[in-house]
């Protein structure tokens, strides 16, 4: 075992505490079902923030951000935009307004609000939208459970527990072994405590890495003042051409060409614009049904909404790019020295708990694992609770048992909490890498879910029937298509765009509008801005005092801003430890001018 006592207590320590915060909030979640779900509606922004922040700071990603680090250097900052990063930017500035004044539990229950609830077409929108959650959710499930397998195998090697177990694995299977320990233990405080357990252990989590990541960029701009970094010309630039030919890793280190033409990143430029392309839709159409939409609906009004998902992108990307760049420098300097062999060969998978084995101290090393591992399981245990919620309030309390008890719903929760883990954990198992898993996701599966999900806030004629058709003509070619073609999965977003969308309207306008009652509630309540005419003169005849919203204009200023703002956030700790002075004073003056403005266009004009 390569851990030091020191260490290995430390990380017991953490999985205890844990485990006592479930057993300590057990109590408060069982009051209700909005307690469990939602943490009563009363938990702060900036705490729910946090959480948010810390929940997309896991072990799976930052393992994946290493590894782009290392290979395209600054030029890595784009890569994200494959989630889409902005997305955060966009409810930051309207849409977790519009998603809070809904006041629902989760998004499936929200389908109400703007279809009504009576109708094939709405009984159809609403099992899709289950469907695609829970898919979503056993995809994003065994994305994090390979990740922390891989992560422990390389401070744990099965060597050095075989001999006290009484059975034997294949190497191939070993990262499965260590992911299936710890999501146990993810379970138990998650299942037990619901949202205000993964709420606090978030917290807990944020400020050890946060801690962890100041130390890494510390340690890595000191190696880096005493050694000098090999690069490509390309490296130290964020920006680029039609080609990655200024990336060009020949003499330097020849494997990681190899990395980039299986990444099928090379025709940059066309990569770059079909993330745009699809970032900006998947966008619009607000936050897919997953733990990000839960802390959402989690907050105590529209307004805190906002300021919540403003703060992740705030206290998340500075700390978290401390560490891939310090990481990713590490590993740069020191790559003859660090183990990144496989079963399958080389995994760059691999540097970042190889630079942790080789560079950090002890008890640091301690606190570091406690933090990653902290994050697999904030992750794991914020998508289960959002599964969880869609099980409980989407199937069984609307199919099964509407009128059941405190104790019912509680029963429910545990049982379907458990089901949802060994789903996702099974899926797991038949993941090649993080990689892999992360392109299906984000590509594919919610390449079928954004043409129907931005149409439902900007066009008064879209129905439930649209929503279905649009949905199941987008999902079963997202399943189907990675069985088919042998491509980046990016690559093939445009086709599922275009299936949903024609899906959408056709199956809107060859059905009747929803009822005009339900869309004027809709329109008073959430007030969104679109193509909402006829609805507009409506509620404009019933109260002649309504005020439209009006803010396109400024929303899409702040919007850019903001995403601006966000590319300077992420930057920043790049610059600063790599010491390019002179870029690091461009960023600070034009992250001070974004906030500036904000301040002014966005912050000061929120409400209720």
């Amino acid at each position: 075992m390569l851990l030091q006592p020191i260490d290995i207590i430390i990380i017991l320590l953490y999985l205890a505490a844990m485990i006592i915060l479930g057993v300590v909030l057990k109590k408060r979640a069982q009051r209700d079902k909005e307690s469990y779900l939602l943490g009563g509606k009363k938990l702060p922004w900036y705490m729910l923030g946090m959480s948010n922040a810390s929940d997309m700071f896991d072990i799976s990603g930052t393992m994946w951000m290493v590894t782009l680090a290392f290979v395209y250097g600054l030029k890595s900052i784009w890569i994200p935009w494959l989630w889409p990063v902005f997305n955060q930017i966009f409810l930051m500035m309207y849409l977790s307004v519009w998603l809070r004044r809904s006041n629902v539990t989760t998004g499936a229950e929200w389908l109400g609000t703007r279809f009504g609830t009576k109708g094939q077409g709405m009984l159809a929108s609403h099992t899709i939208v289950v469907i695609f959650a829970l898919i979503s959710c056993f995809g994003f499930l065994a994305y994090g459970f390979i990740g922390l397998g891989k992560f422990v195998e390389i401070f744990i090697p099965w060597s050095s527990i075989r001999p006290y177990l009484p059975f034997t694995i294949g190497p191939a299977y070993v990262p499965h072994f260590y992911g299936v320990v710890f999501c146990l233990f993810t379970m138990f405080y998650s299942i037990l405590g619901g949202m205000t357990s993964i709420v606090i252990g978030d917290a807990v989590k944020y400020t050890i890495m946060s801690a962890a990541a100041i130390v890494i960029a510390v340690i890595a701009a000191h190696h880096l003042a005493l050694k000098p970094l090999l690069v490509p010309e390309g490296w130290l630039s964020p920006f680029f051409g039609w080609t990655l030919d200024d990336l060009n890793w020949a003499g330097i280190i020849d494997e990681v060409n190899s990395k980039i033409r299986s990444d099928g990143f090379d025709l940059f430029t066309i990569f770059f614009m079909m993330m745009l392309f699809k970032g900006v839709f998947a966008s619009l159409a607000g936050p897919a049904p997953n733990y990000d939409m839960q802390k959402i609906l989690s907050t105590k009004s529209p307004k805190d909404a906002a300021k919540m998902s403003g703060l992740v992108s705030v206290v998340l990307l500075p700390i978290r790019y401390a560490m891939v760049i310090g990481f990713a420098v590490l590993g740069l300097l020191y790559y003859d020295q660090l183990n990144l062999q496989s079963a399958n060969g080389v995994d760059f998978e691999r540097i970042l708990p190889s630079a942790i084995l080789q560079f950090v101290p002890v008890g640091l090393m301690g606190l570091l694992l406690a933090g990653l591992m902290a994050a697999f399981m904030g992750t794991f245990a914020g998508t289960l609770n959002a599964a969880q919620a869609y099980f409980t309030n989407d199937i069984y309390l609307k199919y099964i048992k509407p009128n059941a008890s405190n104790t019912a719903i509680r029963n429910t929760n545990y049982i379907a909490g458990i089901a949802i883990a060994v789903i996702g954990i099974s899926l797991g198992f038949f993941a090649e890498d993080v990689n892999s898993i992360l392109q299906w996701i984000v590509s594919a599966l919610y390449g079928g879910y954004i043409a129907a999900n931005m149409l439902k806030w900007y066009w008064w004629r879209f129905n439930a029937s649209g929503f279905f058709w649009g949905m199941l003509a987008g999902i079963v070619p997202a399943l189907v298509f990675p069985l088919l073609f042998d491509f980046l999965d990016l690559y093939y977003f445009p086709l599922l765009f275009v299936l949903s969308l024609a899906g959408s309207i056709v199956g809107s306008l060859c059905t009747k509008p929803t009822d005009t009652e339900v869309l004027k509630e809709f329109y008073r309540t959430v007030k969104p801005w679109g193509v909402w005419k006829p609805i507009r003169l409506m509620v404009a005849a019933d109260d002649p005092t309504f005020i439209p919203n009006q803010n396109f204009g400024r929303d899409m200023f702040n919007v850019v801003l903001g995403i601006i703002g966000q590319l300077c956030l992420t930057i920043l700790p790049m610059y600063l430890v790599l010491m390019m002075k002179a870029e690091l004073l461009v960023t600070i003056v034009l992250l001070a001018t974004v906030a500036i403005t904000l301040k002014k266009t966005w912050w000061n004009k929120l409400e209720n």
